[in-house]
């Protein structure tokens, strides 16, 4: 039985490998995303009468876990390789907007609701630092192309920069705020362990899970990412092997960065993101560039396959079993209420019109780092609720995956028509 198991696992695996490798010559263009047929083919495998089992995150929130961080660090890395722009206040401020202001009130929204629909101050504290992260991977025509195709000043500058704003904006959201909702979680793990007298956590909260993790993070990926940079550009494949492994980096850069400055106590993620700006900013013209972040996106694609496959086993399992009436409002009002506001707010006054703003705000997409930090959360404290937690969680970047996926290719493209007639008018 457990031979016929595994055999019929390779089978699953090599079909989802097959998807990642062709499904893209068919989509890309099109209003609809692959991980809409990830998530529906692992609901057909599971739900088969073939004997595989079907996953369950709460059973084995260990491996969830463990799972879904190595498909945010491989996603992070290839965000950060991505990137073109030269980081900056100016240049970066719908980032930082998004950051300091549309992902606090993401959080705070969300654990409102969580209030509302009756769970306890840290289960819905958790909620709302799970929906944080967003991720432009399970939406990636509202991600940046990569290397060379968007510079500092063709983003500033021309109709194709002014176009990929929207793309910018995400793109660098989602390096950053995946790695800045761990202070969140670990709020929630720390209220969950010794209550809600702020004396109990404040002060090692603020200096450890604030102060000192992210500081170490950010220095850690500097550090880390310029002697990976001096490591990979010292010299140039020349021979058949090192042609064979050309790119390679990317992913032990990847593993290297995370693994060290968790050792340390630093936020991996974090880390991973700013070593991959500093490795795409060492050499910035250098076509090496492209094979770094081509073997970064391989990576991710079938990360993002697997993850999503397992995603819908857990569907026909049911993940989404315990939502309540109130639960499913809660799921629909952040999805299209509370990050929506929240985005709008953060860009209130900023020079981007209307469109461009409403646009970034809509596409804050959830998915495997929603699913990390809930599973990290679950598994660093008792929480109450938790099957609801899952269940309001995975509706959450269900409703993403499929509203997200199917509006992000006819929103860019419209975006991209209405830029370059503007540009052409003298209207920018």
């Amino acid at each position: 039985m457990a031979l016929e198991l595994y055999t019929v696992g390779l089978v699953v695996i090599g079909v989802a490998l097959f998807g990642v490798a062709v499904l893209p010559r068919f989509v890309s263009d099109r209003a609809i995303s692959m991980p809409i047929f990830f998530v529906l083919y692992g609901m057909l495998v599971f739900g088969l009468p073939i004997g595989l089992p079907a996953p369950d995150p709460l059973e084995q929130g260990a491996t969830t876990e463990h799972l879904t961080e190595l498909g945010v660090i491989v996603a992070l890395m290839g965000v950060g390789l991505k990137i073109d722009r030269v980081p900056g206040w100016r240049a970066w401020a719908s980032t930082w907007r998004l950051l300091a202001i549309t992902m606090p009130l993401s959080i705070g929204g969300a654990a409102l609701l969580g209030r509302w629909i009756g769970l306890v101050v840290p289960t819905a504290i958790l909620l709302g630092a799970s929906i944080a992260p967003t991720d432009p991977v399970l939406a990636s025509e509202v991600q940046v192309r990569g290397p060379g195709m968007g510079s500092e000043e063709e983003s500033l500058d021309t109709a194709e920069g002014k176009q990929d704003e929207v793309r910018f904006a995400l793109t660098s959201e989602a390096g950053l705020n995946d790695g800045l909702a761990f202070p969140f979680t670990n709020l929630a793990i720390a209220i969950a362990l010794v209550g809600l007298e702020p004396t109990n956590w404040l002060g090692e909260w603020l200096l450890v899970d604030v102060g000192y993790r992210i500081a170490v993070g950010v220095i850690g990926g500097v550090g880390l990412g310029y002697l990976t940079a001096r490591a990979v550009f010292a010299t140039s494949p020349e021979t058949p092997v090192a042609e064979s492994v050309r790119g390679l980096e990317a992913i032990a850069g990847t593993v290297l960065v995370y693994g060290a400055t968790e050792l340390v106590g630093g936020y991996g993620f974090i880390a991973v993101f700013v070593a991959a700006l500093m490795l795409r900013d060492y050499e910035r013209s250098h076509e090496y560039n492209r094979s770094l972040h081509e073997v970064s996106e391989l990576a991710e694609q079938v990360m993002m396959g697997l993850i999503m496959i397992f995603f819908g086993g857990a569907i026909v399992g049911g993940l989404l079993a315990p939502l309540t009436p109130e639960a499913i409002v809660a799921t629909v009002l952040i999805v299209f209420v509370v990050r929506p506001l929240a985005g709008l707010v953060g860009f209130a006054g900023f020079e981007r019109d209307v469109a461009e703003r409403a646009t970034i705000a809509f596409f804050g997409v959830r998915g495997i780092g929603s699913f990390y930090y809930l599973a990290y959360g679950l598994n660093g404290a008792a929480f109450q609720d938790a099957d609801q937690l899952w269940a309001i969680v995975g509706a959450v970047v269900l409703v993403s995956i499929v509203v997200h996926g199917i509006t992000a290719t006819p929103a860019i493209r419209w975006l991209e028509a209405r830029a370059e007639r503007r540009f052409a008018t003298g209207a920018e």
